[in-house]
Protein backbone atom coordinates (compact mmCIF):
# COMPACT_ATOMS: atom_id res chain seq x y z
CA UNK A 1 0.00 0.00 0.00
CA UNK A 2 1.54 3.85 -1.16
CA UNK A 3 0.22 7.02 0.77
CA UNK A 4 -0.70 9.47 -1.52
CA UNK A 5 2.37 12.43 -0.59
CA UNK A 6 2.13 15.78 -2.12
CA UNK A 7 5.21 18.10 -2.81
CA UNK A 8 2.55 21.12 -1.11
CA UNK A 9 0.11 20.62 1.35
CA UNK A 10 -3.04 21.94 0.88
CA UNK A 11 -4.08 22.55 4.67
CA UNK A 12 -2.53 25.28 6.90
CA UNK A 13 -2.18 24.12 10.39
CA UNK A 14 -1.82 26.15 13.54
CA UNK A 15 1.95 25.84 14.31
CA UNK A 16 2.89 26.74 10.24
CA UNK A 17 2.30 29.04 7.72
CA UNK A 18 3.17 28.08 4.15
CA UNK A 19 5.31 31.07 2.96
CA UNK A 20 6.40 30.20 -0.31
CA UNK A 21 7.10 27.30 -2.82
CA UNK A 22 9.97 28.73 -5.12
CA UNK A 23 12.08 25.87 -7.29
CA UNK A 24 10.64 23.06 -5.53
CA UNK A 25 12.03 24.75 -2.65
CA UNK A 26 9.08 24.21 0.33
CA UNK A 27 9.46 26.75 3.26
CA UNK A 28 8.14 26.80 6.20
CA UNK A 29 7.59 29.67 8.95
CA UNK A 30 7.11 27.96 12.64
CA UNK A 31 5.13 30.99 14.40
CA UNK A 32 4.43 29.36 17.60
CA UNK A 33 5.57 31.06 20.97
CA UNK A 34 6.69 30.32 24.75
CA UNK A 35 8.65 30.73 27.49
CA UNK A 36 11.68 28.17 26.35
CA UNK A 37 14.68 29.65 25.03
CA UNK A 38 16.93 26.63 24.40
CA UNK A 39 17.01 24.71 21.47
CA UNK A 40 16.97 21.11 22.70
CA UNK A 41 18.44 18.01 20.66
CA UNK A 42 17.10 14.08 22.20
CA UNK A 43 18.45 10.91 20.90
CA UNK A 44 16.06 8.54 22.31
CA UNK A 45 16.78 5.56 23.37
CA UNK A 46 14.57 3.29 22.02
CA UNK A 47 16.33 -0.35 21.48
CA UNK A 48 18.06 -1.04 18.21
CA UNK A 49 17.02 2.15 15.89
CA UNK A 50 16.61 5.59 15.91
CA UNK A 51 14.76 8.08 16.93
CA UNK A 52 15.69 11.97 17.28
CA UNK A 53 13.56 14.76 19.36
CA UNK A 54 13.93 18.00 18.42
CA UNK A 55 12.57 20.76 20.46
CA UNK A 56 12.67 24.18 19.24
CA UNK A 57 12.79 27.53 21.75
CA UNK A 58 9.34 28.45 21.54
CA UNK A 59 7.68 24.60 22.42
CA UNK A 60 7.65 23.08 18.59
CA UNK A 61 8.29 19.74 18.12
CA UNK A 62 10.05 18.05 15.34
CA UNK A 63 10.11 13.98 15.96
CA UNK A 64 12.32 11.92 13.61
CA UNK A 65 11.69 8.37 13.37
CA UNK A 66 10.28 6.50 16.58
CA UNK A 67 12.32 3.33 16.38
CA UNK A 68 11.04 -0.17 16.43
CA UNK A 69 7.13 -1.13 17.45
CA UNK A 70 8.26 -1.52 20.78
CA UNK A 71 6.71 1.18 22.88
CA UNK A 72 9.79 2.59 24.26
CA UNK A 73 9.24 5.57 21.79
CA UNK A 74 6.43 6.52 23.78
CA UNK A 75 7.45 5.96 27.42
CA UNK A 76 10.33 8.40 26.35
CA UNK A 77 8.01 11.10 25.19
CA UNK A 78 6.10 10.98 27.80
CA UNK A 79 9.45 11.61 30.06
CA UNK A 80 9.51 14.75 28.08
CA UNK A 81 7.11 16.13 27.12
CA UNK A 82 5.06 18.08 29.35
CA UNK A 83 1.96 16.21 31.31
CA UNK A 84 -0.93 16.47 28.84
CA UNK A 85 0.69 17.50 25.89
CA UNK A 86 -0.59 15.15 22.85
CA UNK A 87 0.54 17.30 20.26
CA UNK A 88 3.75 17.07 17.73
CA UNK A 89 4.11 19.56 15.06
CA UNK A 90 5.99 17.79 12.58
CA UNK A 91 6.86 14.02 12.28
CA UNK A 92 9.72 12.83 10.16
CA UNK A 93 10.08 9.52 8.95
CA UNK A 94 13.97 9.53 7.55
CA UNK A 95 13.25 5.40 5.28
CA UNK A 96 10.51 2.90 5.50
CA UNK A 97 12.84 0.37 7.47
CA UNK A 98 10.77 -0.69 10.63
CA UNK A 99 13.56 0.07 13.23
CA UNK A 100 13.02 3.74 12.35
CA UNK A 101 8.99 3.93 11.48
CA UNK A 102 7.71 0.77 13.40
CA UNK A 103 7.29 2.89 16.96
CA UNK A 104 5.50 5.96 14.40
CA UNK A 105 2.06 3.87 14.38
CA UNK A 106 1.95 3.98 18.13
CA UNK A 107 2.99 8.00 18.21
CA UNK A 108 0.09 8.87 15.58
CA UNK A 109 -2.49 6.92 17.35
CA UNK A 110 -1.61 9.15 20.56
CA UNK A 111 -0.14 11.91 19.42
CA UNK A 112 -2.20 14.76 17.17
CA UNK A 113 0.25 15.61 14.58
CA UNK A 114 0.28 18.61 12.33
CA UNK A 115 2.48 17.22 9.29
CA UNK A 116 4.32 14.11 8.20
CA UNK A 117 7.14 14.27 6.83
CA UNK A 118 9.42 11.56 4.34
CA UNK A 119 11.15 11.32 1.05
CA UNK A 120 7.86 10.02 -0.36
CA UNK A 121 9.77 6.15 -0.81
CA UNK A 122 7.38 3.11 -0.05
CA UNK A 123 7.64 0.36 2.21
CA UNK A 124 7.61 -3.05 1.64
CA UNK A 125 6.31 -4.81 4.55
CA UNK A 126 3.05 -5.01 6.13
CA UNK A 127 4.34 -3.03 8.87
CA UNK A 128 4.52 -0.02 6.45
CA UNK A 129 0.84 -0.30 5.34
CA UNK A 130 -0.38 -0.31 9.01
CA UNK A 131 1.64 3.40 8.96
CA UNK A 132 -0.51 4.33 5.63
CA UNK A 133 -3.72 3.28 6.93
CA UNK A 134 -3.05 5.08 10.72
CA UNK A 135 -1.84 8.29 8.83
CA UNK A 136 -5.10 8.53 6.44
CA UNK A 137 -7.35 7.26 9.77
CA UNK A 138 -6.08 10.67 11.51
CA UNK A 139 -5.82 12.96 8.40
CA UNK A 140 -2.44 13.30 8.82
CA UNK A 141 -0.88 15.05 5.51
CA UNK A 142 2.39 13.64 3.90
CA UNK A 143 4.49 15.85 2.78
CA UNK A 144 7.61 14.27 0.54
CA UNK A 145 10.97 16.33 1.05
CA UNK A 146 13.58 16.19 -1.40
CA UNK A 147 17.31 17.52 -1.61
CA UNK A 148 16.97 21.17 -1.85
CA UNK A 149 13.70 21.54 0.38
CA UNK A 150 14.42 23.82 3.84
CA UNK A 151 12.41 24.20 6.60
CA UNK A 152 12.17 27.12 8.99
CA UNK A 153 11.60 28.06 12.32
CA UNK A 154 12.91 31.41 13.61
CA UNK A 155 16.40 31.26 13.47
CA UNK A 156 16.66 27.88 13.06
CA UNK A 157 16.69 26.01 9.94
CA UNK A 158 16.60 22.53 8.60
CA UNK A 159 18.23 21.81 4.92
CA UNK A 160 17.23 18.77 3.66
CA UNK A 161 20.28 17.67 1.75
CA UNK A 162 19.28 13.87 0.31
CA UNK A 163 17.78 12.11 -1.00
CA UNK A 164 18.08 13.41 -4.76
CA UNK A 165 15.69 11.63 -7.76
CA UNK A 166 18.63 9.19 -7.81
CA UNK A 167 18.92 8.12 -4.90
CA UNK A 168 15.42 7.81 -3.98
CA UNK A 169 15.56 5.06 -6.81
CA UNK A 170 18.01 3.31 -5.26
CA UNK A 171 17.05 -0.64 -4.61
CA UNK A 172 18.63 -0.04 -1.28
CA UNK A 173 16.23 1.39 1.17
CA UNK A 174 19.21 3.39 2.87
CA UNK A 175 20.13 4.81 0.29
CA UNK A 176 16.68 7.08 0.06
CA UNK A 177 17.41 8.27 4.03
CA UNK A 178 16.35 11.95 4.43
CA UNK A 179 19.54 13.47 5.58
CA UNK A 180 18.94 17.17 7.14
CA UNK A 181 20.84 19.46 8.83
CA UNK A 182 20.06 21.54 11.02
CA UNK A 183 21.43 25.11 11.63
CA UNK A 184 20.93 28.11 14.66
CA UNK A 185 23.62 30.62 14.67
CA UNK A 186 26.85 29.08 15.41
CA UNK A 187 25.39 25.89 15.86
CA UNK A 188 24.80 22.92 13.50
CA UNK A 189 23.83 19.15 13.63
CA UNK A 190 23.67 16.62 10.95
CA UNK A 191 20.64 13.77 10.91
CA UNK A 192 22.10 10.84 8.65
CA UNK A 193 19.37 8.07 8.93
CA UNK A 194 20.83 4.81 7.74
CA UNK A 195 23.58 6.19 4.91
CA UNK A 196 26.56 4.31 4.09
CA UNK A 197 29.56 5.03 2.38
CA UNK A 198 28.11 5.94 -1.14
CA UNK A 199 25.96 8.64 0.01
CA UNK A 200 28.48 9.99 2.50
CA UNK A 201 30.79 10.58 -0.21
CA UNK A 202 28.30 12.31 -2.45
CA UNK A 203 27.44 14.42 0.34
CA UNK A 204 31.09 15.15 0.91
CA UNK A 205 31.60 16.40 -2.47
CA UNK A 206 28.29 18.09 -2.76
CA UNK A 207 28.24 20.00 0.68
CA UNK A 208 29.77 22.17 3.49
CA UNK A 209 28.81 19.46 6.52
CA UNK A 210 30.52 20.73 9.21
CA UNK A 211 28.53 20.37 12.18
CA UNK A 212 28.95 19.95 15.57
CA UNK A 213 26.83 17.00 16.59
CA UNK A 214 26.50 14.00 14.63
CA UNK A 215 23.68 11.53 14.65
CA UNK A 216 26.16 8.93 13.52
CA UNK A 217 24.56 6.98 10.38
CA UNK A 218 23.44 3.42 10.36
CA UNK A 219 23.59 2.79 14.04
CA UNK A 220 27.49 2.74 13.66
CA UNK A 221 27.70 -0.27 10.59
CA UNK A 222 31.11 -0.92 9.32
CA UNK A 223 30.11 0.78 6.30
CA UNK A 224 29.14 4.05 7.12
CA UNK A 225 31.12 7.08 9.08
CA UNK A 226 33.96 6.78 6.85
CA UNK A 227 37.16 8.68 7.37
CA UNK A 228 36.40 11.66 4.53
CA UNK A 229 32.41 12.01 5.53
CA UNK A 230 34.05 12.60 9.18
CA UNK A 231 36.94 14.93 8.09
CA UNK A 232 34.19 17.01 6.16
CA UNK A 233 32.23 17.51 9.48
CA UNK A 234 34.83 17.14 11.86
CA UNK A 235 32.19 16.50 14.55
CA UNK A 236 32.49 16.86 18.54
CA UNK A 237 30.03 14.69 19.61
CA UNK A 238 28.47 12.04 17.65
CA UNK A 239 26.10 9.85 18.83
CA UNK A 240 25.24 6.03 17.60
CA UNK A 241 21.71 5.06 18.67
CA UNK A 242 21.87 1.39 19.08
CA UNK A 243 20.55 -1.76 21.49
CA UNK A 244 20.70 -5.41 21.64
CA UNK A 245 21.73 -6.49 17.98
CA UNK A 246 23.11 -8.96 16.46
CA UNK A 247 24.50 -6.63 14.15
CA UNK A 248 27.70 -5.90 16.01
CA UNK A 249 26.26 -2.40 15.92
CA UNK A 250 28.50 0.51 16.84
CA UNK A 251 31.18 -1.88 14.84
CA UNK A 252 34.63 -0.85 16.32
CA UNK A 253 35.81 -0.02 12.38
CA UNK A 254 32.87 3.35 12.47
CA UNK A 255 33.99 4.09 16.67
CA UNK A 256 37.59 3.88 15.77
CA UNK A 257 37.12 6.38 12.71
CA UNK A 258 34.63 8.45 15.22
CA UNK A 259 37.63 8.71 17.07
CA UNK A 260 40.39 9.56 15.00
CA UNK A 261 38.57 12.15 14.01
CA UNK A 262 37.80 13.62 17.47
CA UNK A 263 34.21 12.74 18.23
CA UNK A 264 33.42 11.99 21.72
CA UNK A 265 30.97 8.78 21.03
CA UNK A 266 28.21 8.55 22.86
CA UNK A 267 25.42 5.58 22.29
CA UNK A 268 22.50 5.18 23.77
CA UNK A 269 22.64 1.26 24.55
CA UNK A 270 25.52 3.07 27.25
CA UNK A 271 24.22 6.53 28.15
CA UNK A 272 20.86 6.11 27.74
CA UNK A 273 18.93 8.87 26.61
CA UNK A 274 21.41 11.48 25.29
CA UNK A 275 20.17 15.59 25.51
CA UNK A 276 22.27 17.90 23.56
CA UNK A 277 21.39 21.60 24.42
CA UNK A 278 22.29 24.42 22.93
CA UNK A 279 22.09 28.23 23.73
CA UNK A 280 23.30 30.72 21.46
CA UNK A 281 25.66 28.67 19.91
CA UNK A 282 27.37 26.92 23.33
CA UNK A 283 25.88 23.50 23.94
CA UNK A 284 25.79 20.80 27.03
CA UNK A 285 25.31 17.38 26.50
CA UNK A 286 23.66 15.03 29.32
CA UNK A 287 22.94 11.36 29.62
CA UNK A 288 19.94 10.08 31.10
CA UNK A 289 20.50 7.89 34.23
CA UNK A 290 20.41 4.24 33.71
Amino acid sequence: MSFPVKRTSRRLFTAFVLFALLDGIIWYVISISSDSSFLELYFLNIGQGDSELIRFPGGVDLLIDGGPPNGKVLEELSRILPAGDTYLDLVMMSHPQLDHFGGLIDVLKKYDVGLFLGSGRAGETAAYDDLVRVLEERNVNYLALQEGDVILRGDDAISILSPNKRNLASKELNDTSVVAMLAEEDFRALYTGDIGFKIEDELARSYDLRADVLKVPHHGSKYSSGTKFLEAIQPQIAVAEVGKNTYGHPTREALGRLEDAGAAVFRTDHDGTVLVEVDQGKFSVFRSTR
